[in-house]
């Protein structure tokens, strides 16, 4: 991001080797020698970010900082401070300042220091826009991810969105994101300008399901006063969103099929087929496969859906993309709640990023909404945070996944933890997962029930 930045100090050898500094990373950069210099060039033009001396003749940094936080309520400042004002600089913080940087004749601080500042300017900036217009919100180029497996994915994404007829499947576990992206596919396409019509399939009983899908005529059955259009209708010429497909009832999947087939319907007690045009996005977090093999979902049904299939993978697996996301929920939860948390502490990050998730992004976005309300600052700590992110940070073995396969992550503190400890640590939460069934458990970790009792005994004798 190319910035505009003003730098204030009244040490000119140190103003101007700031700004040199700066305007060889192509920034606009100003230098200004004193705080009424600064009110009245940010009166004219408030720039992006300013550098900003604490102690100066005349107006100081401080009061500089209370003129300026009115006229230029987006600008960043950066307070630059000596070793012996430190506490004067966390005082401007809570005033409104984004950061401190100690001055030294070495100014390789100012670089991370400016360029964490500027990330966050634009992060702020993307999101602003998405706010301002929903449907940018789901724009590709405003998507931020960092890890390989979502930048790949995003990569077919691209290329399925501008396929107008082609069916996607969305799997994941819950709170994934599948609704997300199946609007980014929607809204990336040709079909952009029609109508999304979302449904879950286990939101509607399926007395009603039929009705609400296809439609009726008047008179179709008791009730029925006048026509109404079913969903199928009102997705005509943009998407159909069928979420939770696993669930949809055995003689819906039957009449899904024919809709898909023929591409044509008719209402409840209507005589005429009715064309259709939209495309059929589906989204599960069950395995289809496997159902299928068990008889509770169509195997024809399935191949239909089964054309393009994306697996979003839970956010555990994708621990890159967890700070950017909680920055974006930070600065919409932000704008609504009126508050302007600027930033994460490096505790509460790491509490953040080692925590499993088994709500995925939903489960995030709720971690940082109560966090934000109980914020009262302009950095948000760890004790903000839920006290299952910080008991879980202190277990050695964590389970990850439930069901059919559970996984288990082991994170060792070189220097701090055993093997020994390892071990305990792991054969406890084995039982644990095992509801306390010692065969079943022993089965898990390769031994026999003789040998996993051994293990627990000497554990006993060691506590």
């Amino acid at each position: 991001m190319q910035a505009t930045i003003y730098v204030t100090d009244d040490e000119p050898a140190i103003r101007s080797a700031i700004v040199k500094r700066l305007s060889r990373r192509n920034h606009t950069v100003t230098g200004l020698e004193s705080g009424e210099e600064l009110v009245r060039a940010v009166t004219q033009h408030p720039p992006d970010l300013i550098l900003l001396d604490l102690k100066m003749p005349g107006m100081g940094g401080i009061e500089a900082l209370r003129q300026i936080r009115p006229l230029a309520p987006q600008t960043l400042v950066i307070m630059l401070t000596a070793y012996g004002t430190v506490e004067n600089a966390v005082e401007a913080m809570r005033l409104g300042a984004y950061d401190f940087l100690i001055k030294s004749v070495d100014l390789s601080g100012v670089d991370p220091v400016v360029d964490r500042a500027l990330e966050f300017l634009a992060l702020r900036h993307r999101v602003e826009f998405a706010l301002e217009d929903q449907n940018s919100a789901y724009a590709l180029s405003n998507i931020e991810v960092r890890s390989p497996a979502m930048q790949l994915l995003l990569g077919q994404v691209r290329d399925v969105a501008q396929n107008a007829k082609a069916t996607v499947l969305l799997q994941g576990e819950t709170g994934t994101g599948k609704e997300f992206l199946a609007r980014v596919i929607h809204c990336n396409g040709p079909r952009a300008t029609g109508p999304f019509v979302a449904v879950n399939c286990t939101a509607i009983p399926k007395e009603l399901f039929e009705s609400e899908l296809f439609g009726y005529e008047r008179g179709a059955f008791t009730g029925a006063h006048q026509r109404k259009r079913g969903l199928l209708e009102k997705a005509e010429g943009g998407t159909l969103f069928l979420d939770e497909i696993g669930d949809l009832d055995p003689a819906m999947q039957a009449k899904l099929l024919r809709v898909l087939q023929e591409r044509t319907f008719r209402r409840l007690g209507g005589t005429e087929d009715l064309s259709v045009d939209f495309r059929l996005m589906t989204a599960t977090n069950r395995d289809l496969k496997k159902d299928t093999v068990r008889g509770t979902f169509r195997e024809d049904l399935f191949f239909r859906l089964n054309v393009v299939t994306f697996e979003l993978p839970p956010l555990r697996v994708r621990t890159e993309d967890i700070l950017p996301l909680c920055m974006q929920a930070m600065l919409r939860f932000g704008k609504e709640f009126g508050k302007d948390v600027l930033d994460i502490e490096p505790e509460a990050q790491e509490l953040l990023q080692r925590y499993s998730y088994p709500g995925n992004i939903r489960e995030l976005q709720n971690i940082i909404e109560r966090a934000m309300i109980l914020c009262h600052e302009k950095t948000l700590t760890a004790g903000c945070l839920p006290r299952e992110l910080r008991d879980q940070a202190a277990q050695i073995t964590v389970a990850m996944a439930q069901g059919e396969h559970p996984t288990l992550r082991i994170e060792m503190v070189l220097g701090q933890q055993t093997l020994a400890d390892i071990e305990s640590a792991l054969i406890e939460e084995v039982v644990r997962l095992s509801d306390h069934n010692k065969t079943l458990a022993a089965k898990y970790l390769g031994l026999t029930r003789f040998a996993l009792d051994r293990r627990l005994k000497k554990q006993l004798e060691q506590d």
